[in-house]
């Protein structure tokens, strides 16, 4: 049984018992790109937080020290759908948290988007599990989870080694059900 689940910049979400990446993806890419396309010029290409304070908090636990990102919250798979695709800059500081409802294997892609990031995934306790750093604009290559997660935080590209972040570290997390009720 294959469980696809369309997630930021035309990614796909993949369960762990999915079948291979070619065959996974042939049927979201058109679908993706089209309604992408759509999404990304009624949201704007180049919005984003840029240090916007009233938004939620992410609270990283680094060897560095305790970090805060500023998160758009990625809730529905519309939201996941477009995530950061065709954004132009991410400031320092400024993330988008993806929260889903189960704890899976996750695997996402570059596709559309522009600027390197690095992509956290977190467990459900709220524990990094894996970081893929620096990642590859506009490239399709399958970036994995290496274990089951719950949130997938996206921030700029190096973001991790400059405040000393790693696998194992732990996360705050805002009141997602609060968000979900508030939106």
């Amino acid at each position: 049984m294959l469980n696809v689940h369309v997630g930021t910049h035309g990614r796909s979400t993949l369960s762990a018992r999915s079948l291979s990446r070619r065959q996974a993806l042939r049927p979201v890419r058109g679908a993706v790109l089209s309604a992408s396309l759509v999404v990304a010029l009624i949201a704007g290409a180049t919005s984003g937080c840029a240090g916007d304070s009233s938004l939620p908090k992410v609270v990283v636990h680094g060897s560095g020290g305790d970090v805060v990102v500023h998160v758009e919250l990625a809730l529905t798979e519309a939201e996941q759908t477009h995530g950061l695709m065709f954004r132009s800059d991410l400031v320092d500081g400024d993330g988008m948290l993806f929260v889903f409802d189960t704890e899976e294997e996750r695997a996402f892609w570059m596709r559309n988007t522009p600027i390197p990031l690095d992509i956290l995934y977190i467990t459900g306790d709220a524990t990094i599990r894996s970081i893929a750093a620096g990642t590859k604009p506009y490239s399709e290559e399958t970036i994995p989870s290496r274990g089951p997660c719950r949130y997938v935080l996206e921030v700029p590209g190096g973001w991790s080694a400059r405040h000393g972040v790693h696998s194992g570290d732990k996360v705050t997390l805002p009141d997602v059900a609060a968000a979900r009720n508030a939106s």
